[in-house]
């Protein structure tokens, strides 16, 4: 993998919405800090990061973060924790999963595409070609 240029960071692409102040933005940055590891693979300027809140400290408060990476679909993390830091680590860790996911569901598909085409003719293995080999090696 090419390291990226200017690989994203959450303290250089998060931005607080409603519910937060610009006074938030650094605990909050320093709470998603572990999230660098897996944003460090996108292009800074090509990535947003919004943590929101609705009804900051109050039951039922429910906490959003949004993520956007030119080319790929938005990801929304939610949390309905109460205690405000437990709901940041919960999108935290949301988001960290569903980053991975997305890693590994474009890779396999790509090596697939390298399997197939490095074997032409072959298509893929289904469990009747197993049975009708293996009843071809008890007749023969």
């Amino acid at each position: 993998m090419s390291a990226v240029a200017n690989p994203a960071t959450v303290a250089e692409c998060l931005r607080v919405g409603a519910g937060f102040s610009q006074g938030d933005r650094n605990w909050i940055a320093e709470q998603f800090a572990t999230l660098d590891a897996r944003l460090a693979g996108f292009h800074a300027d090509a990535t947003e990061l919004e943590v929101s809140v609705k009804d900051r400290e109050a039951r039922g408060q429910k906490v959003t973060l949004e993520c956007w990476i030119a080319g790929r679909q938005k990801i929304v993390t939610t949390s309905a924790e109460e205690d405000l830091h437990a709901a940041l680590n919960d999108v935290r860790d949301d988001l960290r999963r569903k980053l991975n996911d997305a890693k590994t569901r474009q890779e396999p598909r790509h090596n697939k595409h390298i399997r197939e085409s490095a074997q032409p003719g072959a298509g893929p293995v289904t469990d009747d070609d197993a049975d009708l080999d293996r009843v071809d090696a008890e007749t023969a």
